[in-house]
């Protein structure tokens, strides 16, 4: 099947990007056809620095590559690479209700969150919604609270079809269900908006103090502790073993254990779970030349696609 996913190079990626979308998006790519892409257009919403932009299209990049992305076998780009998009946006904005739009949740999210209210960040389902027909795309990774993306793309292409013609692919969504939510420091989701990550590709020091400012009751050390109730814990399942969580979890309920203790254990296993893709990303990172030829590469492959979706449409809408 054909894979579809976006991520915005909004700042530093985090175990919560990892552990809630990336790692599964790489494990699709095995043994399906991949199209991911870095999503710059969307980031344009918030009003990003320029040259803070351009480094963090970059970063995404080498992360990604880093973490075992198959440019070969996987179409890998720049949003904005492939102007086709935009001009398919214009396209289906033009069937799109306005009542579709504002029904949709993340906008008030967002708004809530603090960012500026625009019409990018307003109609930005729209754009979603042509990044995922321009490739007929058939399946869309997301994550539960997620699914209304998908919905309203669905939406956007039936009411094209229904008015022009059979001529967009409606995706399936794909509920990511490993990991629902990865907590932050602060015991939220983990989210750059709420500045409460866990950046994978940090030094060791500043992994390490991030992670002893994780949120905890006080519940005094020699008291037990419910671990289903841990921020601490439930980072822990996603590095540990099995029986070394086994062991964490007596620990928590037999009392005598500090928090402090935990996040010195959690700090080592992150550390160590992401050493390999950090050396990699290094080795990366002195070879930029192969980054920029991956996504460029990635562009002509996925624009060629777009190409002859935007064709069909503009046939069916008497372009």
């Amino acid at each position: 099947m054909r894979v579809l996913s976006g991520i915005q190079p909004s700042g530093k990626l985090h175990i919560g990007n990892y552990f809630g979308a990336m790692r599964q998006n790489l494990k699709l790519q095995a043994e399906n056809e991949g199209f991911y892409f870095i999503a710059d257009y969307h980031a344009l919403t918030s009003n990003p620095d320029p040259t803070e932009l351009r480094q963090n299209i970059i970063d995404v990049a080498l992360d990604y590559l880093a973490l075992g992305l198959d440019a070969e076998r996987t179409v890998f780009w720049r949003q904005s690479d492939v102007p086709e998009i935009t001009e398919l946006t214009w396209i289906l904005s033009c069937v799109t209700p306005m009542g579709l739009l504002q029904r949709c949740t993340s906008y008030k999210d967002k708004v809530a969150q603090g960012l500026t209210p625009n019409h990018g960040l307003f109609a930005y389902p729209v754009l979603q919604a042509a990044d995922i027909l321009a490739f007929h795309s058939e399946l869309v990774p997301v994550g539960a609270d997620q699914k209304q993306h998908i919905e309203v793309t669905r939406d956007i292409a039936g009411y094209f079809n229904n008015t022009y013609g059979e001529t967009l692919t409606l995706p399936e969504d794909h509920i990511l269900d490993s990991v629902a939510v990865v907590p932050g420091v602060d015991g939220r989701k983990m989210s750059k908006s709420y500045d409460n990550t866990i950046a994978m590709f940090d030094g060791e020091k500043k992994l390490k103090k991030t992670i002893m400012r994780i949120v905890t009751d006080s519940t005094p050390v020699e008291e037990p502790k419910d671990p289903e109730k841990c921020n601490v814990f439930a980072l822990l399942k996603l590095v540990a073993g099995e029986d070394e969580l086994s062991e964490w979890e007596n620990k928590y309920k037999a009392g005598g254990m500090g928090y402090g203790d935990v996040k010195k254990r959690l700090a080592e296993l992150v550390i160590e779970y992401f050493r390999p893709y950090r050396e990699k990303r290094l080795e990366l990172e002195n070879n930029l030349d192969y980054v920029n030829g991956v996504l460029e590469k990635g562009a002509q492959r996925a624009k060629a696609v777009a190409q002859k979706t935007l064709n069909d449409v503009r046939k069916a809408v008497g372009l």
